[in-house]
């Protein structure tokens, strides 16, 4: 399948040599290589290719190149059947490439905190009821000069002193 290569966002579409190479650029989150890995393995990919935002993996037979994402793998058809190590992918529709389905990747998936059981053994006592809080000292009132009818300062002066 020969496909055009064009510029990536970052303006040059630079081949890799391994998978790992691609993934390590790439940044994306070393427990999912193993994954992504058995993935192009059962696919078969002949190269990788560097497009900015995604690795492009291109079949050896017929259909489309995979993009690879930090959080994703995509370019897969609605008929395939991709099973790694003995359980078939559940593959969803693709909203940015519409006839394609895509995968996401196991780092994806965060477990659920467990929910903290309440605690009924003992009451909790009422707490003690709090004092007042003083006023802050723009609101405090000093009192107005019967002179010039300014609010008098803290020390008691005002602007006619």
């Amino acid at each position: 399948m020969n496909e055009v290569q064009g510029p990536t966002p970052t303006g040059n579409s630079r081949p890799y040599r391994t998978l790992a190479e691609a993934l390590r650029a790439h940044r994306i989150a070393e427990e999912n290589h193993e994954f992504i890995a058995a993935i192009t393995d059962a696919v078969g990919i002949s190269s990788y290719i560097d497009r900015g935002r995604y690795i492009e993996a291109i079949r050896r037979g017929d259909g489309a190149s995979l993009h690879i994402g930090k959080t994703y793998t995509n370019g897969f058809t609605e008929d395939e059947v991709v099973v790694v190590g003995s359980t078939p992918l559940r593959l969803r529709p693709s909203e940015g490439r519409a006839p394609y389905f895509f995968v996401t990747h196991p780092s994806e998936f965060r477990p659920i905190a467990p929910v903290k059981a309440k605690r009924t053994a003992t009451p909790r006592a009422a707490a003690a009821p709090r004092a007042e809080r003083a006023t802050k000292t723009s609101e405090r009132d000093y009192g107005v000069c019967d002179v010039c009818f300014m609010v008098k300062t803290p020390a008691g002066g005002c602007g006619c002193d």
